[in-house]
């Protein structure tokens, strides 16, 4: 029987929101999560008014939130500022809850992977976080010497602005604490012909 490959990376910087007119973040040594997700964060809360990512629903009908805590890569960081042509790109710009090192291609993780965490707490990633223009307009405060960068965050973040994640189990996130990732028995699903 094969084994399958163990998949861990690192937790770079723990961060929060806790202003309603803003989505910068800023960093925490740590922080706790519980049910209803990261502590004190503008993003809390077991529900959610659903948006324009949920278009099956009425705007503004309370939803299950999923999408309790963002998650970026330092590597997907560094190829973002690469493709936008500025020296860095920071977590906290883009809203992030958690910055990761060394799990390769993070935003390409499926729906269904856990994150586990040394100090009990196990999110659960709901999916792609797809860019927008809000952090590029962030970006772009920060290099006004640089032309249209929040227009050009959306192709140059393309796959690679990272995740959404809920909490499945409450427990604390800690800056420099290893993280395992464990990904999802594949599923395959055809349609009946």
């Amino acid at each position: 029987m094969a084994r399958t490959p163990q998949l861990a990376g690192r937790a770079v910087r723990v961060l929060v929101c806790t202003e309603r007119k803003s989505f910068v973040t800023r960093e925490l040594p740590e922080a706790k999560v519980s049910f209803e997700g990261l502590e004190g964060d503008r993003h809390a809360g077991l529900t959610r008014p659903a948006d324009v990512r949920t278009p099956w629903f009425p705007k503004g009908t309370p939803i299950r939130n999923t999408r309790q805590l963002s998650l970026v890569s330092s590597e997907e960081l560094a190829q973002v500022a690469d493709a936008l042509g500025v020296p860095k790109v920071l977590a906290a710009w883009l809203g992030a809850n958690l910055e990761l090192a060394g799990v390769p291609k993070l935003t390409h993780l499926p729906p269904g992977t856990r994150l586990f965490f040394p100090g009990d707490a196990v999110l659960a990633v709901e999916g792609e976080n797809e860019p927008c223009t809000g952090p590029g307009r962030v970006i772009e405060a920060h290099h006004p010497d640089r032309e249209k960068l929040a227009s050009r965050f959306v192709k140059a973040a393309w796959q690679r602005r990272g995740l959404v994640a809920w909490v499945e189990r409450p427990g604390v996130l800690r800056a420099g604490d290893e993280v395992r990732v464990m990904l999802p028995k594949p599923v395959t699903y055809v349609l009946p012909t």
